[in-house]
């Protein structure tokens, strides 16, 4: 595992809520936020939960492998080496491009500044792919795996977990340098990240089968 020594010190990340798990889903393999709903990656596809009440509204059957993504209209999800478009009112697939590692190694997605990025795991990279044709128009190195990523108020942040080590970590977009920290509580594994575009993050939880809701840092 690669040493932190030389990176800001981590502060405890706040995990203010848990959500689930849901029967017949036992792993979350990505998350996203559609500005009302939470949406789980699962075995039994997408799941949209009701952030309020904790309860699974909508299930949309479909290859739910690993990160997921909305940009406003449509939803976006890792189907092993593939990246399919979703419409979330039929569930029906309206377009797919390639995922940028082809291996089906790629973890977390979102959407931001109209492209999708992409966290590739084992390779510690998060890839920026154009939305129509998954060319990349850039890439971004960490020294830990990447399960999450996602973008708030022009902030990149990504989730590693390696052993039983997780954090979400706020990065420079241009470097990948690592600028803030928030270490998870022991055991607590990050399968997926996503903000709601306020002051929270929603974290898959891995084989828990749980979503958790970590606190975003205040700004002064």
């Amino acid at each position: 595992m690669a040493s932190n020594a030389h990176l800001p010190a981590a502060h405890a990340a706040e995990v203010v809520r848990e959500f689930g798990p849901y029967p017949g889903a036992p792993a979350v393999h990505g998350v996203s936020h559609d500005g009302d709903r939470i949406w789980a990656a699962t075995a039994l596809g997408l799941l949209a939960i009701d952030p309020a009440s904790g309860e699974v509204q909508r299930t949309l059957p479909c290859a739910a492998d690993a990160g997921t993504a909305f940009d406003g209209r449509h939803l976006y999800q890792i189907a092993d080496s593939q990246i399919q478009k979703i419409d979330p009112q039929s569930g029906r697939v309206v377009g797919t491009i390639p995922a940028p590692s082809g291996q089906g190694s790629d973890s977390g997605l979102t959407w931001a500044e109209g492209s999708l990025w992409v966290g590739q795991y084992r390779d510690r990279k998060i890839v920026q792919i154009d939305p129509e044709t998954g060319a990349v128009r850039r890439t971004i190195e960490s020294n830990r795996f990447v399960t999450g990523v996602t973008w708030v108020d022009g902030e990149l942040w990504h989730g590693t977990w390696e052993g039983d080590e997780s954090e979400l970590r706020r990065v420079d977009p241009t470097d990948g340098a690592v600028i803030e920290r928030l270490a998870m509580p022991a055991n607590v594994g990050v399968s997926g990240l996503e903000s709601d575009g306020a002051g929270l993050f929603y974290c898959g939880g891995g084989g828990s089968g749980k979503v958790r809701a970590v606190r975003r840092p205040g700004r002064a």
